[in-house]
């Protein structure tokens, strides 16, 4: 429990920062829809936490401590120090989590999935907990796979699941940031404008970016995209087949992954 709790008190206060900033310094013109589309996404965010609780018996930080209790990994058979050990751990954690985003674009099976974060008209905080409920149990799978992999501490993984579900806020907010400032955070780190462009409605944008915290992997791995088509304030968002009112609903985001390809 103290674990989800460090994560819900970071969380809300993340949302309650970046709900102001949206409404002070939005970036994108559109009207965002709060009424219709937050308590969508927040209930399926619910569901999602609720279901990982629920139909899984380790968490990610469960599996560090087995792990660190059994000795089991890569990095304590390497036995490097504890310092190094954890900023090796929490990179390879995020490149393992950007491979499988890339994954999610490619293999059809997995796209039926992760299409329902794509399927949001509009973009911002809210859309960072707006994916399947069977998109998160496969992504905390592989998580687990790859923390018993490693070795990684508990520690490390903790830290890498507080950031990730941080930048996961920050890097779909809806919050304008001088360019120059933006593209100089770029060099590391994932910025909402770098996140925007994934998430337009032209396959070649969307197939762009799939970084979640470090910017170094779609930089190493030729997926950066460093400007959109379109200017970022007015961008399409969203995918053209899912952009009714009916689509939108909780019902329908449930479903979609039945709907064809």
């Amino acid at each position: 429990m103290g674990d989800a709790l460090v994560r819900a008190v970071v969380f809300l206060a993340l949302v309650v920062l970046l709900g102001i900033a949206e409404r002070l310094w939005p970036r994108h013109a559109a009207a965002p829809h709060r009424r219709q589309r937050w308590p969508v996404n927040f209930v399926l965010g619910a569901i999602n936490v609720f279901s990982v609780r629920v139909l899984l018996p380790w968490v990610a930080v469960d599996a560090a401590r087995w792990a660190q209790l059994h000795g089991v990994g890569l990095l304590p058979w390497i036995g490097l120090p504890a310092m190094p050990s954890l900023i090796v751990a929490m990179l390879c954690l995020d490149l393992c989590v950007y491979g499988q985003h890339r994954l999610m674009h490619r293999v059809s099976i997995l796209w039926c999935l992760h299409r329902v974060h794509h399927t949001d008209v509009s973009l911002d905080l809210s859309s960072a907990v707006r994916f399947h409920p069977l998109e998160i149990l496969f992504s905390m799978m592989v998580k687990i796979t790859a923390v018993l992999m490693l070795g990684a501490s508990p520690t490390a993984v903790l830290g890498f699941e507080v950031l990730l579900s941080a930048f996961s806020l920050l890097t779909h907010a809806n919050v304008a940031i001088p360019s120059r400032i933006d593209h100089m955070v770029r060099a590391v780190f994932v910025t909402p404008d770098m996140h925007r462009i994934h998430h337009s409605v032209r396959r070649a944008e969307r197939d762009r970016n799939f970084g979640f915290q470090i910017s170094w992997w779609d930089r190493l791995f030729g997926s950066y995209l460093r400007d959109p088509q379109a200017p970022l304030a007015t961008m399409r968002i969203g995918l053209d087949d899912f952009r009714s009112p009916a689509d939108q609903r909780l019902r329908a985001l449930l479903t979609e992954p039945l709907a064809p390809l």
